[in-house]
């Protein structure tokens, strides 16, 4: 979890934590230790906003001592006219210098954002623009034990915004001067944000743009203030940001910070050849939990079956209804004595009215001549109508069958699925291979999944002996039942790399300025 540490850290000799201070030490050791170091300077046209995707910015070298004089001219004019400083800033700095990267400062000084400066980089040292500065880092006593990767400078002497993203390290953020205002979002929160898509050069940036976001085009993007912490840092303040946490940072005017990054256990302790595997049992794990939101389950009031399907796949609908197949062929007057144990007349009210609902419903759904094909004509090649059945409904928001199932108690849907089964066999017949939606046939499954909990193991075969019984190739209704539910769960599949990989061809691009 994030944490906020006020008045903690003491970096670079305390002598920036004042205004003051940021002009003695410019007077001191800038100009003679750092003197004409070339930074690399992000510029934005879009400024005071800087986004991260590569084509909203530039990385341009800039004098380290020319950005410096320009803070300090601000320093010095703050209370004077602002706009004729800016102007003025303009054509002495384009000539105070023969660089032609002064020149592009001179264009437009207020667009310029030392942004990830390196001053210590152990992963590239060859990358450590401001080593000179490396003996004025005190690293926090909390650090010490840890391998960082780099330390590295942020400086503005103008507003500046950054875009949403997260960092793939342990990020501890240090304010030396200024004011910095955070914004905070959850790795849980990854959806709301759109991540740009993971093959980019930005994957780690939020594509939801920062000032008037098309809502149109993102709409979960209205719900981010649930999830969001709002954090105002100060002089000497740190705030402690864990990898993959999304983050907003706006800079007030002349705002100076360090930050440290590490990385985590977590990541270190992960062996390269597990990567796969991780891979997979992260992706089912968002899966089920997408399939759960489709349905409109709570994740964290799922049931015990539910449960077991995000550490290992769930066979045990698979397995009753292989057993209810295989014992089928057995003796037929046992399955006579079976089908005689429930009858209309014993049902309860409120059994019978939800059977009525439910043949009237495939009968309204389906054409009449659906009803009287044979099951041959259906496993052999199955209708046009229901292949589009098949690649359209995964939600329940349209699909009054679904719906009707979903409310159904699993004791209840025991009692409505045998009486279907010995009185109006033709009409379950065509409610399994026509009527039922990929999502219908997750709900029904997972129904009969809550049922075997609640009944014995006779009962259970029993059930399906009869339920299976009324088709004339069960093999080929168990394989209806599976597709749907494959079918379901490839589109909340779909949804995750949607949602949290950016895999989305056909959606909204990021919004460049």
């Amino acid at each position: 979890m994030p944490g906020l540490l006020r008045d903690f850290m003491k970096p670079i000799k305390s002598l920036y934590r004042t205004i003051e201070g940021f002009y003695e030490a410019h007077q001191i050791f800038i100009q003679e230790r750092v003197g004409s170091v070339a930074v690399e300077a992000m510029l934005s046209r879009s400024a005071p906003v800087f986004y991260g995707d590569i084509r909203s910015h530039e990385r341009v070298p800039l004098s380290f001592s020319t950005f410096i004089r320009y803070c300090l001219g601000l320093l010095k004019n703050r209370d004077g006219r602002r706009d004729d400083f800016l102007e003025s800033q303009k054509h002495s700095l384009a000539v105070s210098d023969t660089e032609q990267t002064d020149l592009h400062f001179g264009e437009a000084p207020q667009q310029f954002y030392l942004a990830q400066v390196p001053i210590l980089n152990f992963e590239k040292k060859e990358h450590m623009q401001l080593e000179c500065l490396g003996e004025d880092i005190q690293t926090p006593v909390p650090l010490e034990t840890k391998s960082l990767s780099s330390v590295n400078l942020w400086m503005n002497s103008m507003k500046a915004r950054s875009s949403t993203h997260y960092d793939p390290h342990h990020n501890l953020l240090c304010i030396v001067s200024g004011c910095k205002e955070v914004i905070l979002w959850p790795p849980s929160a990854t959806p709301y944000l759109y991540p740009l898509p993971l093959y980019g050069e930005a994957s780690n940036h939020s594509s939801v743009t920062l000032e008037e976001p098309d809502l149109s085009l993102y709409p979960r993007a209205t719900c981010l203030s649930d999830f969001s912490q709002k954090v105002v840092l100060h002089a000497g303040d740190a705030l402690f940001i864990p990898e993959g946490w999304f983050h907003q940072v706006d800079s007030e005017v002349l705002t100076i910070a360090v930050n440290f990054w590490w990385r985590s256990m977590t990541i270190s302790g992960m062996l390269e050849h597990m990567d796969a595997y991780y891979l997979r049992r992260i992706l089912k794990r968002l899966t089920d939990k997408e399939m759960n939101k489709m349905l409109h389950f709570p994740s964290s009031s799922m049931d015990k079956t539910m449960t077991c399907t995000t550490s290992q796949p769930s066979n045990a609908y698979r397995d009753h209804v292989h057993q209810g197949i295989s014992t089928n062929c057995g003796d037929r007057s046992s399955k006579d004595e079976l089908k005689s144990k429930v009858m209309l007349q014993d049902l309860e009210p409120c059994a019978s009215q939800s059977l009525s609902e439910l043949i009237s419903l495939v009968h309204n759904r389906l054409k009449p001549s659906t009803l009287t094909e044979s099951t041959d004509n259906s496993s052999a090649g199955e209708n046009e109508e229901t292949n589009k059945r098949k690649e359209d409904s995964c939600s329940t928001s349209d699909d009054p069958v679904a719906n009707l199932i979903l409310t159904l108690h699993p004791l209840r849907i025991h009692s409505v699925f045998l009486a279907m089964a010995n009185h109006f066999p033709r009409t379950l017949e065509a409610l399994v291979l026509h009527a039922l939606t990929p999502v219908g046939s997750e709900i029904l499954t997972r129904k009969f999944e809550e049922m075997d909990q609640l009944i014995s193991g006779d009962d259970q075969n029993q059930f399906y002996q009869i339920f299976y019984g009324v088709f004339d190739d069960q093999s080929a209704a168990m394989d209806v039942l599976l597709n749907g539910k494959e079918l379901f769960a490839r589109q909340a599949f779909e949804n995750v790399l949607g949602q949290y990989l950016g895999n989305n061809p056909d959606g909204p691009r990021q919004q460049t300025k």
